[in-house]
């Protein structure tokens, strides 16, 4: 009996593969632990006479980007959190646009705590020595088949400018109330988690007023 049970447990518990930790984030099961357990359960339940059944290979995971993977260990932390505050030249990519060079300083930075699944986003606010705010999104993959995209907007105060044109709406126009740079931005990146994560860093406040 007992070197039945030594052969049963040899193996360390630690040998068998675990999701790899992000950041501190709940881990959640890969598609190929997914795919292991069901193929063990599948193997426990098989009836003597389905043994030669055909299983489906499991698709090969993607490869991913060595930078891209340190980056995403970083997170929440971005490589230019330490630029925030600072005026200096900026550039700014944009997928299909012209990318867009100026001087500006990097008012406030935002990304999610950990990417379990291999994507995040990454948002970030400017102000130009003009007065102008830039706001732009790039959404990382850690994959090298998927590249990142990368998305802005600028938001010019000049009332004759079009993209403030554009951002009026009906009531806005009805109660006469000009498009603040505020208004921009909640445009642009939305209300999700991010982006209020994003104002809470501003000196402004974005919170709907109510009496």
């Amino acid at each position: 009996m007992s070197s039945e049970r030594t052969e049963d447990f040899s193996a360390p518990s630690g040998s068998r593969n675990q999701p790899m930790s992000d950041g501190g984030c709940d881990t959640e099961t890969t598609g190929n632990d997914a795919s292991s357990e069901e193929g063990a359960h599948q193997n426990s339940t098989t009836a003597p006479g389905d043994t030669n059944r055909e299983r489906k290979p499991e698709p090969a995971p993607k490869e991913v980007s060595a930078a891209k993977t340190i980056t995403r260990s970083r997170l929440p932390a971005l490589e230019d959190d330490a630029e925030v505050g600072l005026q200096k030249e900026q550039t700014v990519t944009r997928d299909g646009k012209a990318d867009l060079a100026f001087t500006a300083t990097l008012l406030a930075t935002a990304a999610p705590a950990c990417a379990p699944k291999g994507h995040w986003e990454e948002n970030r606010i400017y102000q130009t020595t003009d007065g102008k705010h830039v706001f732009s999104k790039v959404t990382r993959s850690a994959s090298m088949e998927e590249k990142d995209v990368y998305e802005a907007e600028v938001f010019d105060p000049s009332p004759s400018s079009v993209p403030t044109q554009l951002l009026r709406g009906a009531r806005e126009i009805a109660r006469a109330r000009p498009i603040t740079w505020m208004d921009a931005a909640v445009a642009f990146f939305g209300y999700d988690s991010l982006a209020k994560a994003l104002y809470r860093k501003l000196s402004v406040r974005f919170e709907e007023q109510i009496s």
